[in-house]
């Protein structure tokens, strides 16, 4: 029997597709899932931690590949560090992990910067834990998932007046096509960083909103407002863009109207 393919994650927004992508191609895979779970979806369930590194040893037991989407706003080079002690002693032969365009572009010094940005510093954390653990390493950089991006517009226009940080920019992409690529990255040689994954359209942060508004028939005002630190000026800057990568094929506009009226 084909050694089964571990997904850190596998329960979120990412991960769900990715592990039904593996399926598809053929692919037994074990889901890491810190609350236990029956297996008659077909797939197979281990528990662990990745903050304590309980079960993380059982997780990888007979696993050749890794696909580590599990991520959270701060911490997870200690998560990275849980996970690559288990995999090494394990002999797994590759992990594929999944980062943000902007990780080690984004300075994420000062108090401030932590609170808004931390994000991109947790992520660089993980990819270096990752480059400096011996295993054989994928890491494929990708711009802000829809899903996310349609949270935060979504959590913004519930305010009278939008407060919108001046001059920011993004370019967000289909979670789906992400997992398309990084199944495909699984399946693949270890090929250390490859190149970006990043929707087809940039953005200005006014303009998602009000497509947002529009798509929900709802008015708000839109107040621009300066951003100050390091890390905001790197995302004016364009930082967490991926221009020359735009190689998304699903749009903004085409996520909103599949997503309803919110």
């Amino acid at each position: 029997m084909a050694q089964p393919v571990l997904v850190t994650g596998g329960r979120g927004t990412l991960g769900r597709q990715v592990v039904a992508r593996l399926r598809e191609a053929g692919h037994p895979v074990r889901v890491l899932s810190r609350r236990a779970a029956t297996s008659d979806d077909g797939v197979a369930y281990a528990s662990g931690d990745l903050n304590t590194g309980a079960g993380i040893d059982s997780a990888v037991d007979g696993v050749e590949t890794v696909v580590h989407c599990a991520g959270t706003q701060k911490g997870d080079g200690d998560k990275a560090r849980q996970l690559v002690r288990a995999a090494s002693a394990a002999g797994v032969a590759h992990i594929v992990f999944i980062s943000v365009v902007g990780a080690d572009a984004i300075p994420v010094d000062g108090a401030l910067d932590r609170a808004a940005f931390g994000y991109f510093a947790s992520k660089r954390d993980a990819e270096l834990v990752i480059e400096g653990s011996g295993i054989p390493w994928t890491t494929l950089r990708a711009t802000q998932f829809y899903e996310l991006t349609l949270l935060t517009v979504r959590a913004m226009a519930k305010l009278p007046v939008v407060p919108v940080p001046r001059g920011f920019r993004f370019q967000p992409v289909d979670s789906g096509e992400v997992a398309d690529r990084l199944v495909e990255l699984a399946q693949a040689s270890p090929a250390g960083l490859v190149p970006d994954l990043a929707g087809p359209t940039v953005y200005r942060m006014q303009d998602l909103i009000r497509s947002y508004l529009e798509a929900t028939r709802q008015r708000r005002a839109l107040l621009p407002v300066p951003m100050p630190g390091d890390a905001a000026r790197a995302i004016r800057s364009g930082a967490n863009l991926s221009p020359g990568r735009a190689v998304g094929r699903r749009t903004w506009e085409e996520f909103l109207a599949s997503a309803g009226r919110a």
